[in-house]
């Protein structure tokens, strides 16, 4: 019986294509075929990962232009709000930061700002909320891409985040 059904909706298609004139192939080569998509596509942490073509100090989520970017490294997202994180332990900062990009999203927001220090007081220079934040930022549903803010906004020591709108 399934087999009958098929042949049905073949015959229906046929008959609705009758009349389509196929487009002629592109001279220039720019369409180039792909590979079939993934029926099955769920949006988790894991499919989150960083791109060997994007910066360490950088991240964009999978579907992500990375002209994105170039965009948030110009400033061409301005920033509607900052959060400071000197002098609060990790677990705090982890917590606040989540409020904050939830807060961030539920307002609208479409770039941010988190100041997270360089780690020059810690021990051994190394940067234990640079590093959490960051980890918390790759795997928050609403972080579409983050980058280095620049010199004037803290360089290393803050990132802008895109947030999804």
């Amino acid at each position: 019986m399934t087999r009958r059904i098929d042949d049905d909706d073949d015959d229906a298609f046929a008959r609705e294509m009758a009349d389509v004139t196929p487009l002629k192939r592109d001279q220039r080569g720019r369409v180039h075929a792909r590979a079939p998509l993934s029926t099955h596509r769920t949006r988790t942490p894991d499919l989150r990962t960083e791109s060997p073509d994007v910066p360490h100090d950088s991240f964009a989520a999978n579907g992500i232009d990375r002209r994105e970017l170039r965009k948030l490294r110009r400033g061409a997202h301005p920033i509607a709000a900052r959060l400071d994180l000197h002098g609060l332990t990790v677990a705090d900062a982890r917590e606040r930061t989540r409020r904050f990009l939830d807060a961030s999203r539920h307002r609208g927001v479409r770039c941010v700002c988190i100041v997270h220090g360089r780690g020059a007081h810690s021990a051994g220079g190394v940067s234990k909320l640079k590093q959490q934040v960051r980890a918390c930022l790759r795997s928050h549903p609403a972080v579409l891409a983050y980058i280095d803010a620049p010199p004037a906004d803290g360089g290393p020591g803050a990132v802008y985040v895109l947030l999804c709108s």
